[in-house]
Order: C-alpha cells, then sequence, then structure tokens
C-alpha cells in the first residue's frame, strides 16, 4: 500500500498526512460540522484535514476563512491559518436543509476522488461526511452506503467490510444491517458470524492496537433462546459458530442475552460485541454516545472513518448542529492511521 506519511523535518519523523473529509451532501450538516470541526482543532487535538466539495457548501454556513487548494500536499501548510478545501463539481445553487440532484452529483464525486486519494496515500485516510441516499441514488450511485462504495474502490467484497460503530466505551458489530427485521433469521448464518467475527479480531488489532481482542457475542431472541423454548439459532446456528472460533483460538464468548450485555460492568468484560441485528448494536452505542459515535470500517486497506448520524436537513443551515461527531471520527481515523503505522501494516 502506498505511504500515507510525510516528513516533518523539525521533529525527524513520520507524520500523518492529512485526511481527506468529502463533505457529504452540500445541503445536509455536513459542510457545517466539518468547518465546526476544524474551529476546535487544537482545542481537540484533532489531526490535519481538508475538505473534498464544493467550497459554495461551506460559504453557505460559515463566515470562516476557507482555502482552495489543488492537491492534498497543500493541504498541510494551510490547515493552521484555514480550512483547507480541494474543489470537485459545481454543487449550483447551495440551500441548505433542500437537497438538489446537482448536490448529490457533487458528493459523489468529492466520495470517489477522497477514495483515490487515500489509496495512493496523498491523505492518511477519509472521513466521511453523511449522504442523502435518496438523492444519490438518483445520479447512479448503486450501493446500501458510502461503506459498500469505499469497499468496492478498495477492491474488497462487500462481506469483508465489516462495520464497526465505536464511542469511548463501547464498541459493536452488526452482523446483519440494513434488512428487514422479519429477514434476519433467515440470514443469518454460522459462517456470516465467523466472517464477521474474524474481520473483527483483526480490525481490532490493526486499528486500535489491541493485540488479543475478546468478542462478546449476543443471542438473536430474549434471553438468548432461553435453551431452545424462545427461539433456536442460538443452539443451531451462533453456539456452533462460537465454539468453532474458539477452537481456533479466539477469545471469543457467547451467545449471551442482550439485555444484560451493555452495562457498565458488562462493558469491561469485552473489546467488541457482535450484534445479531442493526438496533440491537446501534441502540445502545446511541444510547451511551448519541453525539460521539463513530462508524469506522474494518476491513479496509485504508482508514474509513464517518460520523455515526445522517445528513439532518431539518436543521442545516440553523447553526445547532453538534459537531461531536464528526470530531470523534477524525481523531479515532488518526488513532487506526497511527496503529497501522506502528504495527505495519
Amino acid at each position: 500500500m502506498p505511504s500515507s506519511t510525510i516528513t516533518d523535518p523539525a521533529a525527524d519523523r513520520p507524520q500523518l498526512a492529512p485526511f481527506a473529509v468529502p463533505l457529504g451532501d452540500p445541503a445536509g450538516i455536513g459542510p457545517e460540522i466539518v468547518a465546526k470541526s476544524w474551529v476546535m482543532r487544537e482545542a481537540r487535538g484533532l489531526p490535519a484535514f481538508f475538505a473534498v466539495g464544493d467550497m459554495a457548501s461551506l460559504r453557505a454556513v460559515w463566515l470562516g476563512p476557507v482555502e482552495q487548494i489543488a492537491a492534498p500536499e497543500e493541504a498541510a501548510s494551510v490547515f493552521n491559518r484555514a480550512l483547507p478545501c480541494l474543489q470537485v463539481a459545481d454543487a449550483g445553487p447551495v440551500v441548505p436543509g433542500t437537497p438538489s440532484i446537482d448536490g448529490a452529483r457533487t458528493a459523489f464525486q468529492a466520495l470517489e476522488v477522497a477514495v483515490g486519494l487515500a489509496r495512493t496515500g496523498s491523505a492518511a485516510g477519509i472521513v466521511t461526511a453523511p449522504v442523502g441516499k435518496e438523492q444519490l441514488y438518483g445520479v447512479g450511485f448503486t450501493h446500501p452506503g458510502q461503506t459498500e462504495f469505499v469497499a468496492e474502490r478498495c477492491g474488497v467484497a462487500p462481506h469483508n467490510a465489516v462495520m464497526m460503530l465505536a464511542g469511548p466505551s463501547l464498541k459493536v458489530v452488526p452482523v446483519t444491517i440494513h434488512i428487514p427485521l422479519a429477514d434476519v433469521p433467515s440470514v443469518l448464518t454460522a459462517d456470516l458470524i465467523r466472517a464477521r467475527a474474524v474481520t473483527t479480531v483483526k480490525g481490532l488489532q490493526r486499528n486500535f492496537g489491541i493485540p488479543r481482542p475478546r468478542i462478546a457475542v449476543a443471542g438473536l431472541n430474549p434471553h438468548a433462546g432461553e435453551g431452545g423454548a424462545l427461539g433456536r439459532e442460538e443452539i443451531e446456528i451462533i453456539g456452533p459458530a462460537i465454539e468453532a472460533l474458539q477452537a481456533e483460538g479466539m477469545d471469543i464468548r457467547g451467545p449471551l442475552a442482550a439485555d444484560g450485555l451493555f452495562h457498565s460492568r458488562a462493558r469491561e468484560t469485552y473489546d467488541a460485541v457482535l450484534c445479531m441485528y442493526h438496533d440491537q448494536a446501534l441502540i445502545p452505542l446511541k444510547t451511551l454516545h448519541f453525539d460521539e459515535g463513530v462508524n469506522i470500517t474494518l476491513g479496509l486497506p485504508i482508514v474509513r472513518t464517518s460520523p455515526d448520524h445522517g445528513t439532518a436537513f431539518g436543521i442545516a443551515g440553523t447553526d445547532s448542529a453538534n459537531p461531536g461527531a464528526m470530531m470523534a471520527a477524525l481523531k479515532m481515523a488518526a488513532e487506526a492511521a497511527r496503529a497501522r503505522l506502528t504495527h505495519g501494516c
């Protein structure tokens, strides 16, 4: 993989290249939270980064200093005095809260450019602002989300790109993601659980520097099936998958009743939880860390994080968007990039 570091002559040690931050939908809160993150860069110890998108979307919500750059290598010298921005397609008239096809086209191009920069090492990784999928589908975007798009561009099969949601005290991985709850039992297999577990363990080692991750696995049914009385998925699918992984040497346990997995004492006993469906993972994460939850994609050759929230068109342009999750995503991206350098991966 190409280098994503630059050399700091004063310190005589490698420093991370700036991170590429595609602004997401120009009419959403992406431009605002990116700008606010730049304002808080020193107070929060954020890594250097540059926006990728239409400068007009920043100007529509912020009066602070923005400086257009022609190439990523200019970002580091600009970062201390202005928010660097790599201009892509013109989004047309930007009206916060009112998404448009032109805006979606700009968001799509910004994402494409940012991934390319990370793959070549010109950026240390990408931190993606939220997009409006309905609008993206109107300009030819065919993926379920940004995660699957980034995976494809990196040559990674979608099932090998794992979405982890992380906050200061909890990391969760949904085994099944954006499917109806009624479909979960038919989609859930031992092979799928094993694949998610293996990628999770490697991701914790690679991005967080945890040498031997401890994994807890939630059951699908109430009380983890109550010995089969409330469902047999734990006996026929989840349990055998766990046993096979334990036989391979993984520190993994379960299936465990989900209602007792997320209190403070329980969280001290594991590094991440495999959850069987979307809300089983997202509800505790957002309850504990709503303003600082981060989506980090495991299994990629590049670092990719994003704030764990959407475009929030309803509050765009009101100066009320909380940049906490974006700042957390930037910090986690830097931690992951440094962990990869430290461990040589």
